[in-house]
């Protein structure tokens, strides 16, 4: 299986969202924009997942301007983004029509590859975006989201594969958000999927447990057509394998990238001094923690975790919150632990330690993931959680967006003369609570930079006032008040949704 590997870096996308809360702005990407077009990468990973959100709740930014900004600089690469299927950029269903349009949006401003998955891997979810980008000319990467559980295996990957290329997927990707696919368990899978699905597979694995540029090679073995990886100075941790690891270890083989280790080298220099600037967001977790092994946890999932016991300090509950998060997933039918499927379990296991008892307090999106309104689980629900959620109601079998009404007309009615593009319209449609503000500075003539110093002082003004409430309140009870003001202090959960 000898073949020239291919790399795709994630510096502008999931290394950033993993290792500094998503908090790079496009001003930091450009620096660097016009060298990594000159690398030679297979794509450049640079929008989607949580940038969207962050780039107008935190910096101040309008994510497709940002889009924009980078295609222009990057004219010989592929810009690569993530879709969470029927979620888009977002952490519920929306409406078809919203689908439709944001993906044509996404391909008009810049997207050539367009990695869609879903959190339940539930086909129904991803079909109408996969749908969409393929009739825009956009290149279809339909995903796996890899886990373990008692009842996924190679097997059921294998035929998802074979699923998603029924359904116009030109290539496939294995998505291991929590860095918990081992070397051969990586080999197996690639080399099935080539021998049985036939299309190029790629995989995104996390450095969290350690074993990332190891998987990496094993699938390159096998088969492997792309890796994706970091530049070495935005690795490792949570984030991917480290580029110029992978490029020197398959140099002088059959496998050899052809990448410049020099340029490589130079672009982590530049991306030394950026994360400097970035450091009051780093997650803290160490370079390798192997509980993501035992609680398969992704190091996303654990640094929110961390930041809500602390909140509540809490912090002496931490391993007991870690060893109820399996018994909850269990609970739920194993849903892979993903963006939103990590919130809703770690939320719900985060309430059985503090509140003392399992399932005193369901949170509404527990009960709506209950009642099928994220898609179909990978196994069967507890029947007594079930109970406890919805009581004698009855879960829906149907794809949950065929429940959901048009919502083009009513958000462009809504955001009104505010909207100067399809865009804004988009945008509202999506974060109506984050949006509206930013376009209203934008209507007065304000730009973003005030709000993003603003977005900084508050941030570091707050990781003091938890560092010193930590110091000066060890051993005292959980704050008093709701469990919805208590997640809503958190900063991950509001009574309208996921953050």
């Amino acid at each position: 299986m000898a073949h020239k590997v291919m790399i795709t870096d994630t510096v502008l996308r999931d290394a950033h969202q993993s290792l500094l809360a998503t908090r790079m702005r496009t001003e930091d990407m450009l620096e660097v924009a016009s060298r990594l077009d000159q690398v030679g990468y297979w794509s450049l990973e640079v929008w989607g997942g949580a940038t969207f959100d962050s780039a107008m709740r935190f910096l101040g930014e309008d994510p497709w301007e940002r889009l924009r900004a980078l295609r222009k600089a990057i004219p010989n690469t592929r810009l690569q983004m993530l879709l969470r299927g029927q979620n888009l950029v977002g952490y519920k269903h929306y409406p078809d029509d919203l689908v439709e349009r944001f993906v044509v949006a996404a391909r008009k401003n810049g997207v050539d590859v367009f990695r869609i998955f879903d959190a339940l891997n539930d086909l129904r979810n991803m079909e109408g975006a996969m749908k969409v980008a393929k009739r825009e000319g956009g290149h279809v990467q339909g995903t796996i989201s890899y886990t373990i559980s008692p009842v996924h295996s190679i097997e059921a990957f294998v035929q998802m594969g074979k699923e998603l290329a029924e359904r116009g997927a030109d290539s496939i990707c294995i998505k291991d958000m929590a860095g918990l696919i081992t070397p051969y368990a990586a080999y197996e899978l690639v080399a099935a999927l080539k021998k049985q699905v036939g299309l190029p597979v790629q995989l995104h694995t996390h450095y969290t447990s350690g074993m990332g540029t190891a998987a990496a090679l094993k699938a390159v073995e096998a088969g492997c057509d792309v890796i994706d990886t970091a530049i070495s100075s935005m690795s490792l941790s949570t984030s991917q394998p480290p580029t110029e690891t992978l490029v020197a270890c398959l140099r002088g083989t059959e496998y050899d990238t052809g990448l410049d280790l020099g340029k490589l080298a130079d672009l982590s220099r530049t991306m030394t001094e950026t994360r400097k600037k970035y450091a009051s967001f780093e997650a803290g977790i160490a370079a390798v923690d192997v509980n993501v092994l035992q609680f398969q946890v992704p190091g996303g999932m654990l640094s929110n975790l961390v930041s809500q016991l602390r909140q509540q300090n809490a912090m002496d509950r931490y391993y007991d919150v870690l060893d109820e998060i399996p018994r909850v997933r269990a609970d739920l039918g194993y849903p892979p632990l993903v963006t939103p499927t990590s919130q809703i379990v770690g939320t719900q296991a985060t309430f059985n330690v503090l509140m003392g008892e399992r399932y005193k307090v369901i949170p509404e999106e527990v009960k709506r993931y209950v009642s099928g309104y994220y898609g179909r689980a990978p196994a069967p629900i507890n029947p007594e959680v079930q109970q406890k959620a919805i009581g004698s109601g009855t879960p829906i079998t149907c794809r949950p967006a065929d429940l959901l009404a048009p919502g083009w007309e009513s958000a462009k009615a809504e955001v009104g003369p505010l909207a100067k593009s399809d865009e804004d319209v988009l945008s509202y449609a999506l974060f109506p609570q984050v949006a509206k503000p930013l376009l209203e500075r934008r209507a007065k003539g304000m730009g973003g930079k005030e709000e993003v110093a603003a977005a900084i002082a508050v941030a570091l003004f707050q990781q003091q006032e938890a560092r010193e409430k930590a110091k000066g309140s060890a051993g005292e009870p959980m704050a008093a008040g709701s469990p919805w003001k208590m997640f809503a202090r958190s900063g991950l959960m509001t009574r309208g949704g996921w953050r």
